[in-house]
């Protein structure tokens, strides 16, 4: 069955929920009810598998009561009770209730699924310390001496070592464990992570006292992170015997150290929470981590004990609209303050690369090319803040900024006043002779006044500027500072060898477009450089993104290039960078997760510092275009380019292209299979 694109399953998502339902003490009836409509709760909302607490059934709380078989017999009504309505109930239930297998009494987390019990796992560690007394009435499951037992007239397997497995949603297996296991040094979760569990359950009752729930959301971030996995957790709460404890009902859901969803504590009611689990993401992520996969063959014998069941998941045929939240700017925090951690961690790490690079070197001067534009001025930044911190004078920046044949008048005014107030060494230089020069050096009919504004054309330019540079780091015993970024090495928007592609050491490299605008504004708003900057850097911020190569028509504002009318917007294009790079994610799902992200300009979150006027929204055929120019600039013309690039500090997970650590490829590759890949499954 072929799920419509815009069902979050067919792209690697799935819903799971949380619940958490009122219940009465020693009533299996009446919990069994409220167990039930939570249930059909979740499978309204689509999700295919709901947690529910550590003895739900019974109640935690209730004591000796375990061990009456007034109370067991209600138990196992209540339970061939919920197994008869799972049948009309699209959603996995793990429901916890006390078995009594063999003459002992084990506390269970039972897997039902759609009429049939597909497992039961036995809680592992049991507590019997401070409040707790568990070995007074239960089992532990290594007690258990049968693999598969009879519960509600079913044959059952039962045990620890269970993995449940999807064959219908890829990348989707779940284990469980009771409570107490995640507390142990070596938590079941563990093992069963390194056996292929990528969704790991929690049944807890866990009573509330001061400083627990920070604790439990601790330990569920750092399960989730330190096994690459999702983690459901849901605790007992209203309805518990108050006897001696209190149940606040925590209901959490983490995914590899983030907090995807949390219900209200202490409500007086059963409720539910959902989220949408990337399993694409947990396998990318474990699949790059080798260190995972080598604690895996370390503990190969303690991992292949594991039984593996079989369990078709009900994904719903219709779309499920994903819920998530999908970041339109990947790069950039949407809040504030975590925008401005970023941006300050950014700049120290680019500030310390150059600083270190010019100790390293012996030197103290350092020339730049400054244009007047976003990449340059944040290279000039680095450089001064980089002079600040080794105790060297801002004048030993040698910077120039070289006009050329269409250089507007606004970043030739931006860049010598931004040069101007950063007190740097100031130059300027010409490079319309040289060009010219060069251009009837080539026999290039532009050197006599043709409008032929050709790649040649443009070259010569770039060419000349870099040319300068490097022989003016020459004769003052300096370095060149390059100023390219991220998205442009991306797309190949760069001029090879002696152009803007080179330089001695690339403070930007691995610094996408998008954040170079945040680092620049945070910049602005913490005064970095002191005020004298600020109105440059505002206006340079406020510029269209222009290689200003070509001339515009004569009388016009507008310039003679837009990059981004070229290469596509650098907002949507890093977004197809960050997804492409970090995850190799297929194309289709890029495309999902942008047309989530971008396609209503009113949902999700905007970072402030993007006015009104300017927060784009593209719809899912803009996409599709924008992403097949990315994907055959990235993958098939651009990767010569990347292979030669210069040194240059790693700033961010969302990774960088340098061919000596996260990206190697072949320059000769074709991008067939990924542009095939779009067109078969992109509608539009």
């Amino acid at each position: 069955m072929e799920l419509p694109f815009d069902s979050l399953y067919r792209h690697g998502f799935a819903r799971v929920a949380v619940a958490v339902p009122h219940l009465r003490v020693a009533d299996p009836d009446y919990n069994a009810a409220e167990t039930l409509t939570l249930a059909r709760d979740a499978a309204r909302e689509g999700a295919v598998l709901t947690v529910f607490p550590e003895l739900g059934l019974s109640s935690y709380s209730a004591d000796d009561l375990f061990h009456q078989d007034a109370l067991q017999a209600g138990v196992d009504a209540a339970l061939q009770r919920i197994v008869a309505a799972s049948r009309d109930i699209d959603t996995v239930l793990i429901v916890g209730a006390p078995l009594r297998i063999s003459q002992r009494l084990f506390n269970c987390a039972v897997v039902i699924d759609r009429g049939r019990i597909a497992g039961a796992v036995p809680k592992s560690y049991l507590p019997n310390y401070r409040e707790y007394y568990e070995k007074r009435q239960f089992a532990a499951a290594r007690e258990a001496l049968e693999k598969t037992v009879t519960i509600a007239g079913q044959p059952v397997p039962f045990g620890s070592d269970l993995l449940f497995e999807a064959p219908n949603l890829a990348g989707f297996t779940f284990a469980i464990e009771v409570c107490e296991d995640a507390w142990v040094p070596l938590p079941p979760a563990g093992f069963a992570a390194l056996a292929g569990a990528t969704v790991l359950v929690n049944l807890s009752a866990s009573n509330v006292v001061i400083g627990k729930a920070d604790y439990r959301r601790e330990l569920c971030a750092s399960h989730s992170a330190r096994y690459i996995s999702a983690y459901l957790y849901s605790a007992a709460g209203h309805g518990e015997s108050t006897t001696d404890l209190a149940w606040d009902g925590q209901s959490l859901i983490y995914e590899n150290g983030t907090k995807l969803a949390e219900g209200a504590r202490f409500a007086d009611s059963g409720r539910m929470v959902t989220a949408d689990v990337d399993l694409n993401r947990l396998a990318a992520d474990r699949m790059r981590m080798t260190s995972f996969g080598d604690n895996v063959a370390d503990l190969h014998d303690r991992v292949e004990r594991f039984r593996r069941i079989q369990l078709e998941l009900p994904v719903p045929p219709d779309p499920v609209p994903l819920r998530r939240v999908v970041e339109r700017f990947p790069y950039v925090p949407a809040d504030p303050a975590t925008r401005n951690e970023r941006c300050e961690e950014v700049h120290h790490i680019q500030v310390e690369g150059l600083s270190t690079r010019l100790k390293a070197a012996g030197l103290e001067k350092v020339v730049i090319g400054v244009s007047g534009g976003l990449d340059s001025t944040q290279a000039l930044i680095v450089c001064a803040k980089a002079m600040d911190r080794l105790g060297l004078p801002r004048s030993n920046i040698l910077a120039y900024t070289m006009p050329g044949f269409a250089t507007s008048d606004r970043t030739l005014h931006d860049a010598r006043r931004l040069m101007e107030s950063i007190g740097v060494t100031a130059h300027e230089i010409d490079i319309r002779p040289s060009a010219t020069q060069m251009l009837r050096d080539l026999g290039h009919p532009a050197a006599d006044g043709a409008k032929q504004y050709d790649v040649t054309y443009e070259n010569v330019q770039a060419g000349e500027r870099t040319s300068h540079l490097f022989r003016l780091a020459n004769m003052h015993g300096a370095i060149v500072i390059g100023t390219g970024d991220l998205s442009e090495l991306a797309l190949g928007w760069c001029t090879y060898g002696v152009g803007d592609h080179m330089s001695h050491y690339s403070v930007n490299a691995s610094v996408p477009k998008t954040l170079i605008r945040y680092l620049i504004a945070w910049e602005v708003e913490t005064s970095q450089l002191g005020a004298a900057p600020n109105e440059a850097l505002t206006s340079i911020l406020d510029t269209e993104i222009s290689p200003e190569l070509v001339p515009s028509d004569a009388g016009s504002s507008v310039p003679g290039q837009s990059s981004e009318a070229t290469i596509g917007p650098y907002e949507l294009q890093d977004f197809h960078l960050y997804y492409t790079l970090r995850f190799g994610y297929l194309p289709s799902r890029i495309a999902y997760l942008a047309q989530h992200a971008w396609g209503d300009v009113s949902a999700g979150r905007w970072p402030d510092l993007i006015p009104e006027n300017k927060r784009n929204a593209y719809d899912l055929a803009d996409i599709k275009s924008w992403l097949a120019v990315f994907l055959r600039r990235f993958f098939q013309t651009s990767q010569f380019k990347r292979s030669a690039i210069p040194n240059a500090p790693k700033v961010g997970s969302g990774g960088s292209l340098s061919p000596r650590g996260d990206w190697r490829a072949p320059s000769d590759s074709v991008a067939r299979v990924w542009l095939d890949e779009l067109e078969r499954n992109v509608p539009g």
